[in-house]
């Protein structure tokens, strides 16, 4: 698990983990869906127990892609210009190509064939035995998050951000690593300018 600390954003603390061999991913999305549902003490208990965002890690093209992502939603929520009901789906929304939430939510967020995962924990202290309440969730094995790259799948990346037409790709066809740089970047940007863009 890694922890960034954000001094700017009320002394913000974020954890995030890698998870791989995922194999509860529907009970997880089921069960963040009826948490969302409950009322009452047992709603509350509910919700804060899934409070993560849960991300598909085949979309993310980097460490920077992610970190971006955690930077501009901690940035509208210290705004107050959340668009979406808390930080974490914040997080979602800013991923997507598109202003959608419904979409960000389908496409970044877990679904019941996710077998890989980033969880996500927004805070603004340190969270004692969150670790383990990650693990208590998510049943796969947490890796180290230089495996990422082994997880991104560029294909779906390249559709949902339309990139198949993208003239800086043709230039480089055929030569993998400096393809995937490109459409990182482009990624990347696309994340950092979206709150200016909207």
């Amino acid at each position: 698990m890694e922890t960034y600390y954000y001094s700017q954003f009320n002394h913000a603390v974020v954890h995030v983990a890698l998870f791989d061999d995922v194999t509860n991913a529907a009970a997880i999305r089921s069960r963040i869906v009826q948490a969302a549902r409950n009322l009452g003490v047992d709603g509350n208990t509910e919700r804060e127990a899934v409070n993560f965002a849960f991300i598909d890690a085949r979309l993310i093209s980097s460490s920077l892609h992610l970190q971006t992502a955690i930077y501009q939603a901690l940035l509208s929520e210290a705004q107050g210009q959340l668009r979406t009901k808390t930080v974490h789906s914040e997080i979602l929304w800013t991923m997507n190509p598109t202003n959608n939430i419904t979409e960000a939510i389908r496409r970044y967020g877990v679904s019941d064939e996710s077998t890989t995962l980033v969880v996500v924990r927004v805070d603004v202290s340190d969270t004692p035995d969150l670790q383990r309440r990650m693990c208590d969730i998510v049943q796969g094995c947490m890796v180290p998050f230089q495996a990422l790259g082994q997880m991104t799948d560029w294909s779906i990346i390249k559709k949902h951000y339309k990139l198949y037409s993208e003239s800086a790709l043709k230039e480089v066809q055929g030569n993998l690593d400096r393809e995937r740089s490109i459409i990182d970047n482009i990624v990347v940007s696309s994340v950092a300018m979206k709150n200016v863009m909207t």
